[in-house]
């Protein structure tokens, strides 16, 4: 098992946080030492032709323009028809799949959960790359196989304009990098967002990227704001029963204005912890795009849950699966993909110990108490928690 003391080299996490997060980049040599990947090119390829996951190819040559997206699933007719250079293959959300390339994420998990996106996986032939571009999230990069070379620009970028017109991607129309390494096995890249960068492959090779999510704030704002709309009962109407006349028909009055934008403001403004509850239920509202990758469980009754565990099964949690939760005054919100569950204070623990474990087992679920099992049982009732094996198997 990789820890996070191994993937930042030994630095301490407090000095990453602060002196490389979200400010510059950083190269950790061996930072999976002895990397063998889990995955070979030959089972990514499978994966990018199944249903469920958001696979691409892009074709920096031999498609129908330069740099052409296609997105899958694929078949192996369409790997069959590429061509021996110039392409690159890349599928996203793997470790939702293959529950077991979770232990490439936990060494990552130093980082709140929210943030974390997803694990994509890249494998392009030598020569292949995705072209100089800028991404706005910060983002791990992983040498899984092969070798690849990476360039990239110091100084952040923001430029709209700074791209390639009419393709697919975006590309940059000017790279001039000050900085390069080769990348094998084991070795980690950190790229904080809007650094200019450019992965070319040296040799077959497979690349493998931890993201994070980077909400926009119209994303947020607008979040929030569809939220407080839905709490408004729909019945309530404008009313004006105090209506005097006026001059001009055409007018929108001193009187109406301020009545207006008072209900705005009133409906808009919640307090701070309906606005938490809001946002933890928003950022941990389940991706519908990742449907196909959630189990569908058999209806159990809670006793029977427990006996299972008891006699010896063991509870696995969904990785696209989204828990969180958020302390306020005398009670916990435990969220579980976009549900919130209000709790006493006194059951923090027991909430830290659900969001922070991978497995429940008979054995890691004594000392929180009976009320650990309605909670279990709601997980697996969501599809949050699945059946990972039993004695008897």
């Amino acid at each position: 098992m990789w820890t996070t003391d191994q993937v930042l080299g030994g630095m301490p996490v407090e000095t990453f946080l602060r002196d490389y997060w979200q400010k510059k980049p950083l190269l950790i040599r061996q930072a999976f030492p002895d990397f063998e990947a889990p995955v070979t090119p030959e089972e990514l390829a499978g994966l990018a032709c199944e249903e469920g996951l958001h696979s691409r190819l892009v074709l920096e040559e031999g498609g129908s323009k330069p740099w052409e997206l296609r997105y899958g699933p694929f078949t192996e007719e369409d790997f069959a028809s590429l061509p021996p250079k110039g392409w690159s293959i890349l599928v996203s959300d793997v470790e939702k799949a293959v529950p077991e390339l979770m232990a490439i994420i936990e060494p990552f998990r130093f980082i709140p959960d929210w943030r974390i996106d997803d694990l994509m996986m890249s494998y392009a032939p030598p020569g292949g790359s995705v072209g100089a571009h800028v991404d706005q999230y910060d983002v791990f990069l992983l040498q899984a196989w092969g070798r690849r070379r990476w360039m990239i620009e110091s100084t952040p970028r923001d430029d709209e304009n700074a791209y390639i017109d009419g393709l697919d991607l975006r590309i940059l129309r000017e790279f001039t990098p000050d900085q390069s390494w080769e990348l094998e096995p084991g070795d980690l890249l950190y790229l904080p967002p809007g650094i200019p960068h450019h992965g070319v492959a040296l040799t077959d090779c497979m690349t493998w990227s931890i993201g994070f999510r980077a909400p926009t704030h119209a994303d947020i704002v607008g979040a929030v704001a569809e939220a407080l709309v839905d709490r408004i009962p729909p019945k309530l109407r404008y009313s004006d029963p105090d209506l005097a006349p006026q001059a001009n028909p055409g007018e929108i009055s001193t009187a109406s204005l301020t009545k207006l934008t008072r209900l705005v403001r009133e409906a808009l403004t919640p307090d701070d912890a309906t606005l938490q509850r809001i946002l933890g239920e928003w950022l941990t509202e389940r991706n519908l795009n990742l449907g196909g990758l959630f189990p569908d469980n058999e209806p159990l009754h809670l006793d029977e849950l427990q006996k299972r565990l008891e006699d010896g099964a063991v509870l696995r949690r969904v990785p696209a699966a989204r828990l969180a939760f958020i302390a306020q005054p005398s009670k916990v919100l435990f969220f579980m993909d976009g549900e919130c569950v209000e709790l006493a204070e006194d059951k923090r623990g027991m909430v830290e110990y659900l969001c922070r474990a991978q497995q429940f087992d008979r054995h890691n679920v004594k000392g929180y108490g009976e009320s650990l099992w309605p909670l279990l049982h709601r997980l697996y009732a969501r599809n949050c928690l699945m059946f990972m094996f039993s004695e008897d198997d």
